[in-house]
């Protein structure tokens, strides 16, 4: 067994994340509870109903469409890309909670569906009253965490679902502007 893989055996948790940074954070949230970010994403068109979106100064992140949506099903298409953030931001928030808290983390997964109907065809096809988008997302956590009875983690679950940015994104409304 090697020494990394005997340490996590040891340890039984995740990669471990900067417990002093994460404090950092939570000192700054508490000093300054209204400052706002920008987050920002340039989308750039590559063809058929792929593209690229440039975030930061990371590699592009690519959003595509299935073959059933006339896509070449290179990558998540934009529906799913949105059940991964959701995803990806809970499972943020578990892990800096329980870290918050002194847990030692075995195991985070999470899966998420979400039922939408599509024959709108992006405004091309059936255009008759109905909800757009998603109408109901299910997230199914499966966290682990030593000598954490499950109670606990119930309770996290729904901590992190109250202050999770993007699941508050879903559940809320938010003022969209798009222009020319």
């Amino acid at each position: 067994m090697t020494a990394v893989a005997q340490k996590t055996v040891l340890t039984g948790c995740l990669a471990p994340i900067d417990k002093g940074g994460l404090e950092q954070l939570i000192a700054n949230g508490k000093a300054n509870p209204k400052v706002i970010k920008t987050l920002k994403c340039k989308t750039v068109a590559e063809g058929k109903f792929r593209h690229a979106n440039y975030i930061r100064n990371l590699a592009p992140y690519i959003v595509d469409e299935p073959p059933g949506l006339l896509g070449d099903d290179t990558a998540p298409n934009p529906s799913e890309a949105s059940l991964a953030a959701l995803g990806s931001c809970l499972a943020v928030g578990l892990h800096a909670n329980a870290v918050h808290r002194g847990w030692i983390v075995n195991k985070l997964e999470l899966e998420l569906e979400g039922d939408l109907n599509i024959t709108a065809v992006w405004g091309t096809g059936d255009v008759s009253e109905k909800p757009v988008g998603f109408t109901d997302v299910r997230v199914k956590v499966d966290m682990e965490c030593e000598g954490i009875p499950k109670s606990e983690i119930d309770a996290l679950v729904t901590h992190v679902k109250q202050w999770s940015p993007v699941a508050n994104t879903f559940t809320r409304p938010v003022d969209l502007e798009v222009s020319a």
